[in-house]
């Protein structure tokens, strides 16, 4: 195993950009996600000019508009994504539409641009449920997207050189 070559990205910011989209439903929570993912990248030397925070209305727009920042991101304005938003549990399937919609889109986003995409987007069966992860018991999920997000976009930039 010794002879055997390993890679993996790091947790360096400097020089990067990341776009983060985050959905107003579920302002509060996603607010505390936001915070989290914004934290997270300035602490690992992203410039705040290097951040640009996208709001959409809900989590069934959030691929949409990652994919058009992907687009940019072609054009080398970002090195990575972080999707931000909460879904609740209703009465209704329209939870599992649009949880499945979401992931999905990110996913085809990720890969069809070869973009890090960082997944913050909770999936909850109740209000408290989003709380405990955007800072609450279960840390900040926010935080969690963006430091993975980070690490991809190190870990591609180690892959492509």
């Amino acid at each position: 195993m010794s002879d055997m070559r390993e890679t993996e990205g790091g947790l360096s910011g400097a020089g990067r950009r990341f776009a983060i989209v985050a959905s107003r439903f579920n302002a509060r929570v996603v607010e505390a996600l936001v915070t989290g993912a914004v934290d997270c990248l300035r602490r690992h030397g992203v410039e705040p000019a290097a951040i640009h925070l996208v709001r959409v209305p809900g989590a069934w727009e959030i691929p949409q508009a990652a994919e058009e920042l992907a687009v940019a991101g072609q054009a080398g304005r970002i090195d990575g994504l972080i999707a931000l938003g909460v879904v609740i549990r209703g009465e209704t399937p329209h939870f599992d539409y649009i949880c499945s919609a979401c992931s999905g889109g990110l996913a085809r986003v990720a890969e069809r641009h070869r973009l890090p995409v960082g997944f913050g987007v909770l999936t909850c069966d109740t209000a408290e449920q989003a709380e405990a992860r955007a800072g609450g018991k279960a840390g900040n999920k926010g935080w969690e997207a963006a430091q993975a997000a980070l690490e991809m976009a190190d870990l591609f930039a180690r892959l492509r050189s």
